[in-house]
């Protein structure tokens, strides 16, 4: 069984996906975590992100592997585990510039679907629903007030000591939010068949109580 979730930075669909798949036995698939995998590849090799044929040939070079964990899932990068540095602010800031480029969203797409297979499995992401998994048994769309979700992308910032101002991050989420939506390929959309679910007045455990019962009601169709 597939549920695939989608929705914009901020709206809790990894909080939820991970819950979900705890909750349910399910694996986890953080889609995201694979572009965040190449950013942090481009950027440790030191090449430009504005030249495309040097990211293309350093694609074809790279190994990008995630194994599941207790804690979710680690991601390793040519056998190197970087699951934390993946998460840094400066990964966050330029993954646009990978996540924006077809042949990396073909290539990942294929990882994806590549991982799935032969699994019951909640995958996460921008095009979980409209690109990378369509027949999926279950579509959700989540979404949030863009200052609910600039507080809890905050509150992640602070992790990483990161100083920046609430203000600084709502712009952010604006920016990336325009940018996700208007890219050429694949671009942030509700699916017309996703369960669309507003979080922001939900806690994390209350999302999860209510998509569980949403997958439960799809379970007893078959």
């Amino acid at each position: 069984m597939i549920i695939a979730i989608d929705g914009p930075a901020g709206s809790g669909k990894s909080t939820a996906a991970k819950g979900l798949a705890e909750r349910l036995g399910f694996t986890y698939l953080d889609s995201g975590a694979m572009y965040r995998a190449f950013t942090w590849k481009v950027s440790s090799s030191g090449a430009d992100f504005s030249d495309k044929e040097r990211l293309r040939k350093l694609l074809d070079e790279t190994s990008i592997r995630i194994e599941c964990s207790a804690d979710g899932s680690e991601v390793f990068v040519d056998g190197v585990n970087v699951t934390r540095e993946i998460r840094h602010p400066s990964i966050t800031e330029n993954i646009h510039h990978v996540s924006s480029l077809d042949f990396v969203r073909k290539k990942m797409v294929d990882l994806q679907r590549d991982f799935a297979r032969g699994k019951d499995i909640i995958a996460e992401g921008r095009d979980m629903c409209s690109v990378v998994f369509p027949d999926a048994d279950k579509k959700i769309y989540m979404d949030a007030d863009v200052k609910e979700r600039a507080k809890r992308r905050y509150s992640e910032l602070r992790a990483f000591n990161d100083e920046g101002s609430i203000d600084n991050v709502v712009e952010d989420i604006v920016q990336r939010d325009h940018r996700d939506s208007t890219r050429q390929f694949a671009p942030l959309k509700r699916d017309p068949d996703a369960l669309y679910l507003d979080t922001t007045s939900l806690g994390a455990e209350d999302v999860v109580n209510i998509l569980v019962k949403e997958i439960e009601k799809e379970q007893q169709k078959d």
